[in-house]
């Protein structure tokens, strides 16, 4: 009787152990460890976390509520370039990093292969209009290019809150990249200008809006604001010239 009991146990610990081993092939390693995944395919980076003396990060909420954090993602300081490394959708910005009036903000974002670390592309860009940032009232705006010649401007509102679709638009000026593991790069700018927003993606302006279409209620609270960077979950890009000038 104790032999047959002690088999029933047995048993059902095995199933168990086969049930989690199933779960974790099929959707990954549980959230918080390395290589786990959120439900919108987030995993999380090895030795994870903001390497830069003076930098800020946040995940969005949606991965905040996941289980993932800014130190499932990575930015790190190689040589000239700054390298971010996600994990999930992460926001990063400088101490002391505020533009107001009329500004442009710019950098080069440089994808040493297309679609390292996803089966489909992903986009990484700049910010602006960043007001409470790193909490739950978080505002900023965003324009982000892929490459594959296709560019988003989203931002936070806090809620999130799309400009040009909910998969943003092609423009012959985005790079595209030769194939997957294929390098490609993007001049981005963002500029406050009068009564315009624009984003121009190397050299063109791609997106112009009207600054009172993004300040309102459920977007923006001003185009005064803190600045950075910002990448979608799962990319693997080099920025180099982050500056901002006065206009």
């Amino acid at each position: 009787m104790i032999k047959k009991i002690i088999l029933i146990v047995l048993g059902s610990l095995v199933a168990i152990v086969a049930v989690i081993v199933i779960l974790f092939y099929v959707r990954g390693p549980f959230v918080g460890f390395a290589g786990s995944r959120t439900a919108d395919g987030s995993r999380a980076v090895s030795d994870g976390g903001i390497k830069i003396a003076g930098w800020n990060g946040d995940v969005d909420a949606a991965e905040a509520k996941a289980g993932m954090s800014i130190n499932d993602a990575k930015l790190s300081q190689e040589g000239d370039s700054l390298h971010a490394t996600t994990g999930p959708a992460a926001t990063y910005w400088m101490n002391g990093a505020n533009a107001s009036g009329d500004y442009t903000v710019k950098a080069t974002f440089h994808e040493p292969k297309y679609m390292n670390l996803n089966t489909h592309p992903h986009p990484y860009g700049l910010f602006i209009g960043g007001n409470d940032m790193g909490t739950p009232a978080q505002t900023d705006l965003y324009c982000a290019p892929y490459g594959n010649g296709r560019f988003i401007v989203r931002g936070f509102g806090p809620e999130p809150f799309k400009m040009n679709g909910f998969r943003g638009e092609a423009n012959d000026a985005v790079h595209k990249a030769a194939g997957k593991g294929q390098p490609v790069s993007q001049d981005v700018a963002l500029s406050v200008k009068g009564g315009k927003v624009e984003c121009s993606i190397n050299g063109t302006v791609v997106a112009s809006y009207d600054k009172a279409a993004l300040v309102t209620g459920g977007k923006l609270k001003s185009t005064d604001g803190t600045y950075g960077l910002r990448f979608a979950h799962n990319t693997d890009v080099m920025v180099t010239g982050l500056t901002m000038t006065k206009d």
